[in-house]
């Protein structure tokens, strides 16, 4: 038995352009999803997935078992998790070369499922990590990116960047340009605030929103160009230590996101209660619709506006996990 954790995230900046090629920034954050394998002598996979506020559950595949839980949550979110971990497993299988290795995976995760927070990233970055140490097979945490971005790849129909994955198996602050990954340097101290409105978005659907928008409206392309320039100087300031600038411009990335219609009330109402509260700065985090928002601010100002904002079912601060991928003991 084998168990692997990694690091949720969130965006300083870049999401949804990153698609098409621009710049993002993401920064791991101390929530962990931890994934737990236990080889079988068959080749059937049972997953039980607990705190994914999915109420927990259990479904068992890959003989002739099509057993499909049983819980209160859009379809979609069900159908992608199922997606991500059975992905996950086929990609460790892949790395092993055991291509009817079966499997026991269970699932906790301190990261709400769709809001934001890279929760499917995290998830299948521990599993493939858990299976392929679990076959004897362990790969490097470069590697587990890769084959877990191939996983998001499928599951959102081509549409998802290297920017989770990477983030969650290196850890720290990363920048993803198209194929470019790597880890920054020295950052300043960044004092994350996340809101989480209990909602999410479906990433698959916004993401096809935006790309809508973008070949109907030249402005729209105009507009994810922008965030590019929003990310490129957001890159300065980190690396001047410059973090009141980096606050600025998380301001204006949120705005640009706005106008391609990935925002939500609930989502501007927290930006909002944090930007009174003097945060130095707040956006929404991921790709939208519901889900969360990331202030920056050192004091507990913006953390309780955010707690009696309405709409806000949770507010906390998230430390930067400069670890990625791990094996728990």
């Amino acid at each position: 038995m084998t168990t692997s954790s990694a690091p949720g995230k969130v965006y300083l900046f870049g999401e949804h352009a990153v698609v098409y090629g621009e710049p993002a920034v993401p920064c791991a954050i101390q929530r962990r999803a931890r994934v737990t394998v236990a080889a079988r002598s068959d080749e059937r996979v049972r997953v039980e997935a607990q705190e994914l506020t999915l109420d927990g559950f259990a479904v068992t595949w890959g003989g002739d078992a099509d057993d499909r839980p049983d819980v209160d949550v859009p379809a979609a979110l069900v159908d992608a998790a199922m997606g991500y971990v059975e992905g996950a497993i086929e990609q460790a299988r892949e790395a092993a070369g055991e291509p009817g290795a079966g499997f026991d995976v269970t699932i906790e995760s301190e990261i709400p499922l769709g809001a934001g927070l890279g929760s499917s990233a995290a998830v299948v970055v521990a599993a493939i990590d858990a299976a392929t140490r679990e076959l004897g097979a362990p790969i490097e945490p470069e590697a587990v990116a890769d084959r877990a971005y191939r996983v998001e790849h499928d599951v959102q129909d081509g549409e998802a960047s290297r920017a989770d994955t990477f983030c969650s198996a290196v850890g720290g602050a990363v920048r993803v340009q198209g194929e470019d990954c790597r880890r920054l340097g020295d950052v300043p101290n960044l004092p994350f605030v996340v809101g989480y409105d209990g909602g999410s978005g479906d990433t698959g659907a916004l993401v096809a929103g935006v790309r809508a928008r973008k070949e109907a409206y030249d402005f729209a392309a105009d507009t994810i160009a922008a965030i590019g320039d929003v990310v490129r100087r957001g890159e300065q300031a980190l690396e001047g230590g410059d973090v009141e600038e980096v606050g600025r411009l998380m301001d204006f990335n949120h705005g640009l996101l706005s106008a391609l219609g990935v925002s939500a009330r609930s989502l501007d109402a927290m930006v909002w209660a944090a930007r009174d509260a003097d945060a130095l700065g707040a956006k929404l985090t991921g790709a939208g619709g519901g889900g969360c928002v990331v202030a920056l601010d050192p004091t507990e100002q913006s953390r309780t506006a955010l707690k009696y904002t309405p709409g806000c079912e949770d507010a906390f601060r998230a430390e930067l996990d400069t670890e990625g991928v791990r094996v728990e003991e």
